[in-house]
């Protein structure tokens, strides 16, 4: 899908049927009839293109012409079941020509749909660098919410460690980590690329700019060093759940273990009296019975102080 976003004179973000000088063009899932109008219509560089739509593609600068790509990570939260979310990364590329800006995405994208409800205020689609940059520092604020998410989630889990052995919150846990790396690699990839538009030498920049491109640089850094932190506490926390269910699993053996010794006991006594055997003591009715509760409780009472 192919929309077409230009400010109007009151500052507000409006969809224009055709695209003027200084109009953002969003494309999400674009079609081949629309890539091709892409590529036709608008002369951006096929290689762009695709590299804006491949689900691998790293964080790079690229300039080719009079036009010059920018792709970044964005963090994507999927919903896998009830109690589960799956978080990941995809790229989105940004491409900046003389008289627009393209965003192109391979899904909907929450930042961009961010930009197009108004969630983002004094957004001024004719001033390209400045729009790319408030865009960058959407898509660095989404990476921290998620990061948040996933320490409330966390903590959630944590609290369930105690007495827990099934295999849902380890795989909960494993899922985090593994967002978490997605996250911190990416984050890594945005930065570097952002520290190349800081020189200054792929995207012209004013002052003003400067100083919002140095805001983002900073909230990348942040998020980052959130992310790792993050990750070293759900490593630590994968390895605590394993002791814990360890021990759980030490404990029941522990139980099961006394409870067979036990019912042992009577086991061997009844079997001695059960033979064909003479010469055994008070070969009497009662008397293996009173043996078998007497050696029983001797028996539990010292497994019970070994174990205290």
């Amino acid at each position: 899908m192919i929309t077409y976003y230009k400010t109007s004179a009151n500052g507000s973000l409006t969809v224009t049927d055709e695209p003027q000088t200084g109009s953002w063009i969003s494309v999400v899932e674009p079609t081949e009839e629309e890539t091709a109008m892409l590529i036709n219509k608008f002369g951006l560089d096929s290689g762009f293109v695709k590299s804006s739509l491949d689900e691998e593609e790293s964080s790079r600068v690229e300039i080719e012409d009079d036009q010059t790509l920018v792709i970044v990570d964005t963090p994507y939260a999927e919903t896998q079941t009830e109690n589960t979310i799956l978080y990941y990364t995809l790229p989105i590329g940004i491409i900046i020509t003389e008289e627009y800006v393209f965003t192109i995405s391979l899904k909907e994208n929450p930042v961009i749909t961010d930009l197009e409800s108004g969630v983002v205020k004094n957004l001024q689609t004719n001033l390209k660098t400045r729009f790319v940059l408030r865009l960058l520092l959407r898509i660095t604020a989404r990476f921290l919410q998620y990061l948040k998410q996933i320490d409330k989630i966390s903590n959630a889990i944590e609290q369930q460690l105690h007495g827990s052995m099934q295999n849902r919150e380890l795989i909960q846990l494993l899922g985090l980590e593994k967002s978490l790396v997605y996250f911190s690699t990416s984050l890594k990839s945005d930065d570097v690329t952002l520290e190349k538009i800081l020189r200054g030498r792929v995207i012209k920049l004013y002052e003003e700019d400067q100083d919002l491109l140095e805001d983002v640089i900073i909230e990348v850094k942040q998020a980052t060093e959130m992310a790792d932190i993050y990750s070293r506490i759900l490593s630590g926390m994968v390895d605590a759940f394993a002791s814990v269910t360890s021990n759980n699993l030490n404990m029941v053996m522990w139980k099961l273990t006394i409870i067979t010794i036990l019912m042992a006991i009577p086991t061997i006594i009844y079997s001695f009296y059960g033979m064909n055997t003479t010469g055994l003591p008070l070969a009497h009715t009662w008397f293996p019975t009173v043996l078998s509760v007497v050696v029983t409780g001797v028996v539990a009472f010292i497994l019970l102080k070994k174990k205290k």
